[in-house]
């Protein structure tokens, strides 16, 4: 059976290598003739349009992976953090290099083709375009391998050392990366940029400059947390630019974009419009998605938190909205409030969040109604709302047509703020201009923190295996976390990523410190042995269907979850529960099967 298995794989393999070089060696488009192309502007237009379209993240992604962290409770998790699933290269994708041939092929192309033909000025827009997208895609494989073979060149089908090579360093890698961030920002020009809509959806040198700032504030971070490569287990060397080097590029691309005055946080009570909206809000979105019918179709966020079936049943959790503030600027004294009390007096983003009481969406007749509380999708009872079209007939259909923002001015701020901070350079100044102007904007006394909120300092500690917090100003590096939940919250896979960079994935098993599961609303003995109201609605727990074991109610569903009350005494929390994992290992993915049978020379990394 062994031998007949060595067959079947051997046989695989070389069908793969065959398909593999014929993949990696054809012209990206047939169309094409690559003798002559990219002689023009409109060629190279058209070109990067095709880059646009094939790379700009989705509306799933713009989301994506946040629905797995210590914040967002789910039916189930992503097979990599669950304790009854092994991990390894064979269930390991994402080792796909076509989009890297297809980019090499336009920066060859250019060089061959376009120096002659085009002004510098309009070649070096174009080529700062190619080497941004370029980047951005080896980031992501950064982050998913930390080392990962660099490749500049358009492969041919005789460059057997390029295709069959090792993997290259995360440090130089990343060092190409720093090399085509920098001559992007510098010469990718706004020729695309103005105040309208349609315009957002675009690259210029706003975009190029946020990202850049948003893969190096990452990287930077992830080594300050990290004290070796995970890739190898090794120190890192700095050969190439420190920790320091990458937060201070992080932070002149951030600053040039507060410096250009293009952009400003939107005012008033319309914070849940740039959400909502069918244009984007211009005057913050740097980057985003239009959705019309006759061209890219509707999407399905409303649906996806909104559904027992389609998502993954998100639910907010205690944690989560202990993260928001008071309209005061003060924390909360306790997570001791019900779900009717704890909205009164606080930060007004957190009602656009998550349901709060009195929220009122349009029935199927169009008629205005308070929204109640769906526990067959919703098992926290903390039901997302923050990119939710308020209208029922949204529920179960996929016809959203609300912009999708890619990227915002506020995220430039903290980022601006984190990277300041961490390179010792924050001051009050500083934080008017960042943090405190975002929460001013929405509705919450700005105040400067002097000292660490006790409880964030707890969260971001106990028992976490790495207690660094930051090389600047604690107080304020803990402040900036919680705005980048308060504000950021299910954009741009914000919150997963934090936590890979800031050393403390294993606060996702841990899920809010109670080490038992996700944290649902805190109901008092009353509550519990009658029920309460919520907009509307009267709910009860049901005695009848209590199992043996003390204080847990199940729930119809999988991974054997329920709800179970955590607490006895004046109150009781209502806690969400299946096993999930955490390995230092898992900082970095196995490097798929698929690839190291094709190639033995690309090895393994540490631990797996």
């Amino acid at each position: 059976m062994k031998k007949f298995f060595n067959i079947i794989l051997c046989t695989v393999a070389v069908l793969a290598l065959s398909s593999c070089e014929k993949f990696f060696t054809r012209t990206p488009w047939n169309e094409f003739d690559a003798e002559t192309y990219f002689r023009s502007e409109s060629e190279l237009k058209m070109y990067t349009d095709g880059l646009l379209n094939a790379y700009i993240p989705d509306y799933s992604e713009t989301n994506g992976n946040d629905a797995y962290n210590d914040l967002i409770a789910t039916k189930t998790s992503t097979d990599y953090f669950r304790a009854d699933v092994e991990w390894d290269g064979a269930k390991q994708g994402s080792w796909s290099w076509g989009w890297l041939r297809r980019i090499n092929f336009m920066i060859q192309g250019m060089e061959k083709n376009a120096k002659d033909k085009v002004d510098e000025a309009t070649y070096n827009h174009y080529l700062g375009l190619a080497r941004f997208w370029r980047a951005y895609n080896y980031m992501s494989r950064v982050k998913l391998f930390s080392d990962v073979p660099w490749v500049d060149t358009y492969v041919q089908p005789t460059d057997t050392t390029i295709l069959y090579g090792p993997r290259d360093d995360r440090e130089f890698v990343v060092h190409n990366i720093v090399e085509d961030l920098k001559f992007a920002c510098e010469n990718v020009d706004n020729r695309v940029h103005s105040n309208t809509a349609n315009t957002r959806n675009q690259v210029d040198k706003y975009v190029v400059n946020a990202m850049a700032a948003r893969m190096l504030l990452y990287e930077g971070t992830f080594r300050k947390n990290h004290e070796v490569n995970p890739a190898t287990n090794q120190p890192w060397t700095n050969k190439y630019e420190t920790p320091n080097d990458l937060l201070q590029l992080a932070a002149n691309f951030t600053k040039y974009i507060i410096d250009s005055k293009e952009f400003s946080l939107h005012k008033g009570e319309e914070w849940e419009k740039l959400f909502l909206n069918n244009e984007l809000l211009t005057d913050e979105v740097l980057w985003g998605q239009v959705f019309i019918m006759e061209s890219n179709g509707r999407h399905a966020y409303t649906r996806y938190f909104n559904s027992s079936t389609l998502g993954q049943q998100y639910s907010g959790t205690k944690e989560l909205l202990h993260h928001f503030l008071n309209a005061d600027g003060t924390p909360i004294a306790t997570d001791e409030m019900t779900i009717n009390e704890e909205f009164t007096g606080r930060d007004p983003r957190l009602a656009k969040t998550i349901l709060g009481p009195g929220h009122i969406v349009a029935d199927l007749k169009g008629n205005p109604a308070q929204q109640p509380i769906n526990c067959t999708f919703c098992w926290t009872a903390y039901m997302i709302i923050k990119w939710c079209v308020p209208d029922q007939s949204h529920w179960q259909n996929s016809v959203d047509e609300n912009c999708i923002p890619i990227l915002r001015y506020p995220e430039v701020l903290l980022m601006y703020a984190e990277a300041m901070n961490e390179l010792g350079q924050f001051n009050e100044g500083i934080w008017n201009q960042t943090v405190g102007a975002i929460r001013e904007r929405a509705g919450v006394k700005s105040i400067y923190p002097t000292t660490p909120d006790p409880w964030l300092k707890k969260y971001y500690t106990d028992g976490l295996a790495n207690q660094h917090i930051t090389d600047g100003n604690e107080a304020v590096a803990l402040e900036i976390r919680r705005e980048r939940v308060t504000e950021l919250c299910f954009e741009a896979e914000s919150r997963q990523q934090d936590l890979y960079r800031w050393g403390i994935c294993d606060i996702i098993p841990r899920r809010g410190g109670h080490g038992n599961g996700w944290t649902g609303i805190w109901m008092t003995e009353n509550e519990v042995k009658n029920g309460f109201d919520f907009n509307g609605v009267h709910y009860t727990m049901n005695e009848s269907i209590k199992k043996a074991a003390e204080n847990c109610y199940p729930i119809t569903g999988t991974n054997n979850s329920c709800w179970s009350l955590e607490k006895a005494g004046n109150g009781y929390f209502l806690v969400y529960n299946y096993k999930l994992k955490w390995e230092d290992r898992m900082y970095c993915r196995p490097i798929p099967t698929t690839a190291t049978v094709l190639n033995e020379q690309l090895g393994q990394n540490y631990g797996w």
